[in-house]
């Protein structure tokens, strides 16, 4: 499998290479290596969780000295693989067309397979140093890659926030292992992993893990740097850094509470289990207040890793009370929702793009009636947008019913904290689910439906193959594993296997129907729910052919209350979010509203103006940076002084650090 791997990473240094020489006659040769890469991972992934998934070790004489570079293999690197593999192979081909339309193809080409060979290598670090420079080397590809549009000033922005957050991120990482390690030297996690942390050590290195792998991942409070960079960077890149980077932090974070760190403390689950949550619900209610198509989504992204990090919370709190059984139907949810998200999140962007070809518009409020003008990117998109409401039979629903079953069975955690969190968190999910199926009527509906409100809109036309096809695959998918999702649990077993060894794991010895906790609880079964819905609309289409009236009736069309056939007349994006605004923004966003309204006679336009407020940021990260330049400022002033004066300094900082060490023996 090693092998396998290194072939991949050859390729993607072939790509990156040709991006750096060849300019826009290398686009092409850069995404069919990039894709074969990744096709090559998916494959020998794939194979090596259906074999079994023994681990395979390689150390290099690289990295540090005398400990060179350790690499790993085993399941849980090898799904991860898999993911990686499988969404960077459709989006690589989708790019063969999309890449042609960049203004500056060379800004793109070379970081991208860097991009994927850097997540590949997390996947694969078998030891901190390894692990920290790989992380640093995807960090830095998918930051350039956000800079690929850096005359916008939006852009520049976005790129700066993420580099801070990712800077914060890496930071924390290194202390973790550093306090993971302690004074032994040997950072290959094979020796991390037999390590024994006090009580508060463990407690710290929890919060060290969870803030810089959830940085990376877009966990609230620490996901301001998500939605600017995903919505500036190019279509087939949010794609990557919604569906696979977060994923590959979500495995950072995997790695170090569930591998290396220990035996877990139950309050550990209630924290990522309350994180969690909060994380869903705000990311789909910023996403409802979303104009901008690439931003929405990006919102979403944020929600579903939300509802990833409850899975992994429950997990964690099964797990220290040890109800194992319990502990692996919650891993098993949160890594199948790892893969569905990757698939109906990569999709929608891929799509976001297509529709960004065929317009330049990404205002949803400039769009309208694509339907008729790009039929087939309107069906895919529509699949992917019923999948992430996790609506059945498609493959969102699956790993979201799963997570509800863990969720009805917290009660049986015996601290009072998780009993009363479980539930609350459960109806969080819900409302979160709920809301997400309304703001996908909303982008569906604005952006497909009706009548062009721009000129751009009316001139669409459909994009071309080698880009439907990637988008087409993505949507197949969502219906396979939303229909068939035992294909994708029994490539988890190995995983829940090396993770919960004491678990029985999941039930999956019906294939018609998922019943995780045996026969005796609640069971699903997608092709049963896609017979009847089958059988359901070809009944009601039977029923109205055959009993309608024939007779021929001539009426005016109905306008929907709006006789003014102008385009301007239509429901429009703000139309949908305004009560989800006016229920939840005055607690949430500190929402506004301003009218204006014109006397009898006045032939002034009427005006509505709301104003949104983001609490996270104004609460924590204005005020962090304004105290930040304020000491700058202040510590600036040491750049001006006299060498007595530098001298007294050092000599002061030596006797401080000797008084240190003192009172620490």
């Amino acid at each position: 499998m090693l092998s396998l791997i290194a072939a991949p990473l050859a390729l993607y240094g072939a790509a990156s290479l040709l991006g750096i020489a060849g300019g826009r006659r290398a686009l092409a040769p850069v995404y069919l290596l990039s894709g074969l890469a990744a096709a090559a991972t998916a494959f020998g992934a794939a194979r090596f969780l259906a074999n079994g998934a023994m681990p395979e070790t390689a150390v290099l004489p690289l990295g540090l000295p005398w400990i060179g570079a350790h690499f790993r293999i085993d399941a849980l690197s090898a799904f991860f693989l898999l993911v990686l593999g499988l969404t960077g192979t459709l989006t690589s081909f989708f790019a063969l067309d999309y890449g042609r339309h960049d203004d500056e193809p060379g800004r793109v080409l070379p970081f991208y397979p860097a991009f994927l060979a850097g997540m590949s290598l997390v996947l694969i670090a078998d030891d901190a140093f390894s692990f920290l420079v790989s992380w640093e080397s995807m960090s830095l590809a998918s930051w350039l890659l956000v800079l690929a549009t850096y005359r916008l000033a939006e852009t520049r922005s976005a790129a700066f926030l993420y580099l801070v957050m990712a800077s914060i991120g890496v930071g924390a990482l290194l202390l973790g292992f550093g306090l993971l390690a302690g004074g032994g030297g040997d950072f290959a996690f094979a020796t991390l992993r037999g390590s024994a942390l006090d009580p508060w050590k463990s407690g710290l290195f929890f919060a060290l893990a969870v803030i810089g792998a959830g940085s990376k991942a877009g966990v609230v409070p620490l996901h301001v740097w998500l939605p600017p960079a995903h919505a500036a960077a190019p279509s087939h890149v949010s794609a990557l850094m919604s569906g696979v980077m977060t994923k590959v932090a979500l495995y950072g974070l995997i790695r170090l509470l569930f591998d290396l760190a220990g035996p877990a403390q139950w309050w550990w689950g209630a924290v990522l289990l309350l994180a969690g949550g909060l994380t869903a619900l705000l990311g789909v209610l910023y996403a409802v207040m979303q104009h901008d198509l690439k931003r929405l989504l990006a919102y979403h992204t944020v929600e579903n890793i939300g509802i990833i990090v409850i899975g992994l919370g429950l997990a964690l709190a099964f797990r220290a009370n040890r109800i194992d059984a319990l502990a692996a139907l919650a891993l098993a949810a949160a890594l199948l929702h790892v893969f569905n998200h990757a698939l109906f999140k990569s999709l929608l962007f891929l799509g976001s793009g297509a529709v960004l070809v065929a317009t330049h518009e990404r205002d949803m409020e400039h769009l309208g009636g694509l339907i008729h003008r790009m039929p087939v990117t309107a069906f895919v998109f529509l699949i992917g947008s019923v999948a992430i409401s996790a609506l059945p039979p498609f493959n969102g629903f699956v790993s979201e019913w799963l997570t509800f079953q863990a969720i009805v069975n917290g009660s049986l955690l015996p601290q009072w904290l998780l009993k009363f969190a479980v539930p609350a968190v459960g109806a969080m999910l819900a409302l979160a689910a709920a809301l997400a199926a309304v703001c996908f009527v909303k982008v569906f509906g604005t952006v497909f439906l009706g009548r062009p409100r721009r000129p751009p809109a009316a001139a669409a036309r459909e994009v071309g193959p080698t880009m439907l096809v990637p988008m087409a695959a993505f949507a197949a998918l969502c219906a396979l594993v939303g229909i068939l999702p035992q294909t994708v649990l029994g490539l988890l077993l190995p995983v829940s296997a090396m993770l919960l060894p004491d678990s029985p794991g999941i039930d999956l010895s019906n294939w018609l129907w998922l019943a995780p906790l045996g026969p005796d609880h609640s069971s699903y079964s997608g092709g049963v729910i896609l017979l009847a819905v089958t059988f359901l609309a070809a009944l009601l289409v039977l029923v109205i052919h055959r009993f309608a009236s024939d007779r021929l009736r001539r009426s005016p069309a109905w306008d929907c209350g709006f006789p003014d056939a102008r385009p301007e007349t239509q429901y429009t994006a703000g139309s949908f979010a305004q009560p989800i605004r006016r229920i939840f923004g005055s607690v949430v966003f500190a929402a506004r509203e301003r009218i204006d309204l014109p006397a009898p006679g006045d032939m002034r336009a009427a005006r509505l103006e709301a104003s949104l407020h983001d609490p996270v940021w104004e609460g924590i990260y204005a005020p962090t940076a304004r105290l930040v330049s304020l000491l700058a400022d202040r510590l600036n002033l040491l750049q001006f002084q006299t060498i007595r004066r530098y001298l007294s300094l050092m000599f002061a900082a030596l006797v401080l650090l000797l008084l240190i060490v003192a009172v620490s023996q």
